[in-house]
């Protein structure tokens, strides 16, 4: 039980003490006879939310492995498989991660994917993040890996995926973090591409829930998927898309009518179709938004001007995620306090950002109430 401190003359007090001037305390104890009088008591109190992002039970929907690789990780697998890297130490890696868009991004992340070479080393990479996960309270993780930037590079596909999918099973049994892993293809290669990749896919169906579609958004339409998505689906796999980051709002309605997707990774440029926004929230459809990577790839150019707080106020169903954290400065807590102290947000906007990832994931519906129940438990 947390102690409770009410100062005199707070407001909480002065309306307790104007209800019943005998007895105030019994009556604002009163009001935290659920969760949402606790939230009333937060926003008024002015409590440290930092605490409260720590302790809340998360979900991650936006989270590419590759995206994981620390420089101290890289260094330690190129001396263990012998590559020679362009940088000399572990602070030359870090300056080699400033970038200025989405593209010069991606050049130096496909970069360092080349020190990935056994199944150990996607274990390893896997592992990592879901230990530094753990530390942030996540409960449960859907990671995207892009298999076409390791077996590009001749390493087999068994090897990428069992390697990740070891280390997430390991991560259920031992860090209480359960998953589902997302096959994406990059957008930036050929349809046909997608399609040969699709077919490697095959023999490993029972390790993969979705698939999706990231990489370079300018240039590449999701209308170039459309194939390959229906055989997706054909296949039994729920589908994904990164559409409306760096793209217009026209490819979000692409995702949405070409390849029907559950869920819009990004989505933030949807505010620019009024027509389309009513859309994402009369379907309830989800946005995995991820605010340190849009200010690093100068999406926006503070993260005071994001637009995440507008997109919940919209009603979308809005959710925190931290992308490719080793690139971008900050996992998921990080992700969720930066937010919270640029935008202003509430305890009960945290909630909803953590509500709504559970609701928006693809676990079943006894997973979710349970893991909504937790959060709402972390929340008095």
């Amino acid at each position: 039980m947390r102690a409770i401190s009410v100062r005199r003359g707070h407001p909480l007090l002065t309306t307790a003490l104007k209800i019943n001037p005998q007895s105030p305390i019994d009556h604002l104890l009163a009001m935290f006879a659920d969760w949402g009088g606790l939230l009333q008591y937060y926003l008024a109190m002015g409590v440290d939310l930092s605490k409260l992002i720590e302790r809340i039970p998360k979900a991650e929907l936006h989270l590419h492995i590759e995206g994981t690789l620390e420089p101290e990780l890289m260094l330690a697998l190129a001396q263990r498989n012998q590559i020679e890297l362009p940088y000399a130490d572990v602070d030359e890696i870090r300056r080699a991660y400033e970038f200025s868009d989405l593209q010069s991004f991606l050049d130096i992340y496909y970069a360092g994917a080349a020190v990935l070479i056994t199944e150990q080393d996607y274990y390893d990479l896997t592992w990592a993040y879901l230990e530094r996960a753990a530390s942030d309270n996540v409960r449960h993780v859907e990671i995207f890996f892009d298999p076409q930037t390791h077996t590009d590079r001749g390493i087999s596909f068994a090897t990428v995926i069992y390697g990740i999918y070891r280390a997430l099973q390991d991560g259920e049994t031992n860090l209480n973090i359960t998953f589902r892993l997302i096959m994406c293809f990059l957008r930036h290669l050929s349809a046909d591409d997608a399609m040969n990749t699709l077919e490697e896919a095959l023999p490993h169906k029972s390790c993969i829930h979705a698939v999706g579609l990231d990489s370079s958004e300018v240039g590449h339409p999701p209308s170039k998927f459309v194939a390959v998505f229906d055989r997706a689906r054909e296949e039994g796999f729920l589908t994904v898309a990164h559409a409306g980051e760096e793209g217009p709002p026209e490819y979000i309605w692409e995702a949405l009518d070409l390849l029907k997707v559950e869920r819009i990774d990004h989505g933030v440029r949807a505010i620019e179709d009024a027509k389309l926004v009513a859309r994402l929230v009369d379907e309830k459809m989800p946005l995995t938004v991820c605010p340190l990577s849009n200010l690093k790839l100068r999406v926006f150019n503070t993260l005071e001007e994001h637009n995440l707080k507008e997109l919940l106020d919209a009603g979308l169903c809005v959710t925190i995620n931290s992308d490719d954290p080793a690139y971008f400065g900050g996992y998921i807590g990080e992700n969720f306090r930066q937010s919270q102290r640029a935008l202003g947000l509430s305890a009960e906007d945290i909630y909803l950002l953590a509500k709504n990832a559970f609701i928006a994931s693809f676990i079943s519906d006894g997973d979710k109430k349970r893991y909504i129940q937790e959060l709402e438990m972390a929340m008095k």
